[in-house]
């Protein structure tokens, strides 16, 4: 009854944290369990250190969001890029890539740069259906690229967890730069068999207009390298590297270029609060509700269950994938990440899944999942953002739909795939 009661209040749009927060004291006092461990539960995610990183990096995303650094962006990726056949829709992939790995969220990529690209590939004579799918896909792209709000989140949830085997975060980051590399380049190359035999937009390399977009993004520029190479060589941790991400950002946007003003400072930070504040919430009061399916042994229950149906690991793998493309659909990426990961991490560390593998395929399908009819979120955003019915964005995204779902199941049984780069 109590979970009925609990499915009755979720449905009616109770907040997400009070219904996993009821679902855990529930749990608890069933058990007769002191309910103090909720609070304890919640002090234990709070020492974390890596946990400071979200924050931080999330407030630098917002930053660079609200400044001109996405025109810059798009102005660097076209000087270089721009002269390929089918170079401005590569430029699309490239600049929405990047942007969606430090800003963390494919929506606002959407909105933030397809004002900038929409245009322009009408403007080159792209077909409307392939600009309007490219723009809706691309706010998607870069969920894989460091540092990725959503890669460092799987982390700290996995890290909670006490495996037998710890998930680093900058293994996370190694695992999903080829997976993401792969992405992009596939759509870039449908994106040149698309452009084929078209004169519409195709020019020389400029190195003038290369090292003018250079200067224009000077400051941009060195952040992947700051954030990659202070991690990887050993100068400053993840939080750190967080730290100096957001003094940065903070510095060259409002300090230098002055195109985020102190009096709208406030604004962005706390809009970038407000999620952070939300992301937290639901992540102690997951970890509680964990710590209670662990307590009552509820995740070997389900292993074993599961077991007793799917006797092989790629036939798991691939109803996971089902699975969690639905999840896509329903669910943001961050719930999605807290509530359920939990769950599946350690059945599928009983199948052999390695753990950051398992975090590459979890994302990649929840990336796609954005642009999954009939409800992914990227498709009304998009739909939205550009006045354009529905239906029209649904058939839009199909090819690109395509070709990413090809890719997620490469990266599903293929794991040397995202391991490669990974130092074990």
């Amino acid at each position: 009854m109590p979970f009925f009661v609990l499915l009755a209040l979720a449905l009616a749009g109770a907040p997400l944290f009070a219904v996993i927060a009821s679902s855990a004291m529930l749990g608890f006092y069933s058990e007769d369990t002191d309910l103090s461990v909720m609070g304890i539960e919640i002090y234990r995610l709070a020492e974390t250190p890596v946990l400071l990183a979200i924050p931080l990096f999330t407030f630098a995303g917002y930053l660079l969001g609200e400044s001109e650094a996405p025109a810059r962006l798009v102005r660097l990726t076209n000087a270089l890029l721009g002269w390929l056949t089918g170079g401005l829709a590569i430029v699309s992939l490239a600049a929405c890539a990047l942007f969606t790995a430090f800003t963390g969220a494919s929506g606002v990529t959407i909105v933030a740069l397809g004002a900038l690209l929409y245009p322009a590939l009408r403007e080159a004579q792209y077909p409307e259906r392939f600009s309007l799918g490219l723009v809706t896909t691309a706010g998607s792209l870069g969920l894989l690229f460091a540092p990725a709000l959503p890669l460092i989140l799987y982390g700290v949830v996995a890290q909670q967890m006490n495996l037998a085997e710890s998930v680093k975060i900058d293994d996370l980051f190694a695992a999903g730069l080829v997976p993401g590399l792969l992405m992009v380049a596939l759509l870039s190359i449908y994106s040149m068999w698309v452009a084929r035999g078209s004169t519409q937009e195709q020019g020389r390399f400029s190195a003038r207009e290369a090292w003018a977009a250079v200067r224009d993004a000077g400051w941009e520029i060195p952040l992947p390298f700051v954030v990659l190479g202070g991690i990887y060589g050993g100068f400053f941790a993840l939080s750190e590297a967080a730290a100096v991400t957001a003094l940065y950002v903070l510095v060259v946007e409002v300090g230098i270029r002055r195109e985020v003003s102190l009096r709208n400072l406030p604004g962005v930070m706390r809009e970038s609060m407000v999620l952070v504040g939300a992301i937290l919430i639901i992540l102690g009061v997951s970890m509680a509700s964990t710590n209670y399916l662990i307590f009552s042994d509820v995740p070997t229950r389900l292993f074993e269950t599961v077991q007793a149906h799917v006797d092989s690991k790629w036939t798991f793998l691939i109803l996971l994938n089902i699975f969690l493309l639905g999840l896509g659909m329903m669910l943001d990426i961050f719930s999605a990440l807290i509530i359920v990961v939990p769950i599946i991490l350690p059945i599928a560390i009983g199948y052999g899944i390695d753990p950051v593998h398992l975090g590459i395929i979890f994302l990649a399908n929840m990336q796609i999942g954005y642009i999954t009819p009939p409800v992914g979120m990227n498709l009304f955003i998009a739909s939205y953002r550009f006045n354009r019915p529905v239906l029209d964005v649904y058939r839009a995204t199909v090819p690109f739909f395509l070709i990413l779902l090809i890719t997620v199941l490469v990266i599903t049984y293929w794991p040397a795939l995202s391991l490669m780069l990974v130092s074990r």
